[in-house]
Parts: C-alpha cells; sequence; structure tokens
C-alpha cells in the first residue's frame, strides 16, 4: 500500500528521527522508542514498494542491534572490538537519519518540495540549495553507473587488477560529469525563474492527509516521552 505523504511531514520526520536516534538509549523505554521510530522509515520505504532498500537498512541495523547487546556489551577488548564498536555506533545512531534521507529523496518530487518550502516560508537561497541536491546526488549515482557499464562493455572494468586505474578509470569520468551535471542543473534553475524578485507559483497543491497528521502526532508524541524520560523524570 502506498502512503503519499506531503514534503512537509517528511521534512519533520527528517528533524524528529535525527534528534532521538543521536540521543543514548539509558532505559528499555526509550530503547524500544528509537528502534520503533527508527523502523517508521524503513516501513515507508517498504509502502513505496522499494524492497531492496528497505531490506538492505532493516538487516544493516538488526546486525548492529544484535552485536551490541549479545557482543559489545562483554568485556572483551581488542582491535576487532573497536571496529566493531564503530560500525554499531554508526548504524545505531547515524543510519536512521540516513534512511529518513534516503526515503525522502527518493519519494519527493523537486515541484512538490519546493512548493512545500514556499508554503513554509523559507528564504529561495536555501530552497533552491536543497533542491539542487535532492536532484543531484541521484544523477550522480545514474551516471556512475553509466560509467561502469561503458568499462564492462570496453572490457577494462577489471583494469587488468590494477587498483589504481580501476579508481581513475571511473573517478576521472564521474569528475567531469559533476562539473557538467552542476551547470545544466543551475542552467534548468535559471530557466524556471528560480531566485528571481517575483513570486514563484507552482500547479502542485500540496494537502495534509490522516497519515500526515498521525504521523506528525506521533513523532511529535514519541519526541516529548523521549525528552521527559531521558532528562525529566
Amino acid at each position: 500500500m502506498e502512503i503519499r505523504l506531503d514534503p512537509r511531514t517528511k521534512l519533520y520526520m527528517v528533524l524528529i528521527v535525527s534528534a532521538i536516534v543521536m540521543m543514548s538509549a539509558t532505559t528499555t523505554l526509550l530503547l524500544v522508542l528509537r528502534i520503533i521510530i527508527t523502523m517508521i522509515p524503513i516501513t515507508l520505504l517498504a509502502a513505496e514498494k522499494r524492497y531492496a532498500s528497505a531490506l538492505r537498512f532493516f538487516v544493516l541495523y538488526v546486525i548492529a542491534m544484535i552485536l551490541s547487546f549479545y557482543f559489545l556489551s562483554t568485556d572483551s577488548t581488542g582491535i576487532f572490538k573497536a571496529l566493531l564498536t564503530g560500525y554499531c555506533g554508526i548504524v545505531v545512531q547515524f543510519m536512521p537519519a540516513m534512511i529518513t534521507a534516503w526515503y525522502v529523496v527518493k519519494t519527493t518530487r523537486i515541484d512538490e518540495f519546493m512548493s512545500a518550502m514556499q508554503k513554509m516560508h523559507v528564504p529561495d537561497c536555501i530552497t533552491i540549495s536543497l533542491a539542487v541536491v535532492m536532484r543531484f546526488f541521484p544523477t550522480i549515482k545514474e551516471e556512475y553507473a553509466s560509467i561502469c557499464d561503458a568499462m564492462k562493455m570496453r572490457g577494462i572494468s577489471l583494469a587488468d587488477g590494477n587498483i589504481l586505474k580501476m579508481f581513475e578509470y571511473r573517478m576521472i569520468p564521474l569528475l567531469f560529469s559533476c562539473v557538467n551535471i552542476g551547470d545544466e542543473l543551475s542552467a534548468a534553475a535559471i530557466t524556471r525563474g528560480l531566485g528571481g524578485k517575483v513570486k514563484r507559483t507552482s500547479v502542485v497543491e500540496l494537502k495534509m492527509n490522516v497519515a500526515d497528521y498521525a504521523l506528525i502526532i506521533g513523532f511529535t508524541i514519541a519526541t516529548i516521552v523521549f525528552v521527559f524520560f531521558k532528562y525529566v523524570k
């Protein structure tokens, strides 16, 4: 079942998820609450039929939680434990925000995003920068995939086992592509009148639905409960 959320709800979700997962869970209640908050964007990804991304994030998170509980809680020491500690810390405290941001980028059209930012009265300098970033990284990913396909067609994908050449054959074309993509996005922004003095209109009609209000209320309650049991009680 596809769930269409307002871009404003998605941005609020990014803010709340990033704030909660960065705070340490000192009790069982806070830990459970943080896990639930992390599962929401994964569930939304699955609802958008992006099963591969949802499953990949879910598996990485579950592995990190298992390692945190059953291995890192012991008194073992050494470089291996240090590496696992770093991995678990990154996954548990940073990946939920990355998952949510990934969901926002993948499910939000630029015209919807621009309209939402305009309704929130965000300055154009911030809106345009974020819109360009949202288009830049997915385009770079597609460009990198095209470069790899071209190398396979020419039979030089492995560069005869030379790691430096493998890196060079991918990075040099990608850097030139980045420059060209940046110029094209800037030209597209100017063509569409972004940053002009006249107020920009939009054909997109944004409207909050039941799912938006439910998520906003749920995330707000979760934030209040988390802060209360961590810092007040």
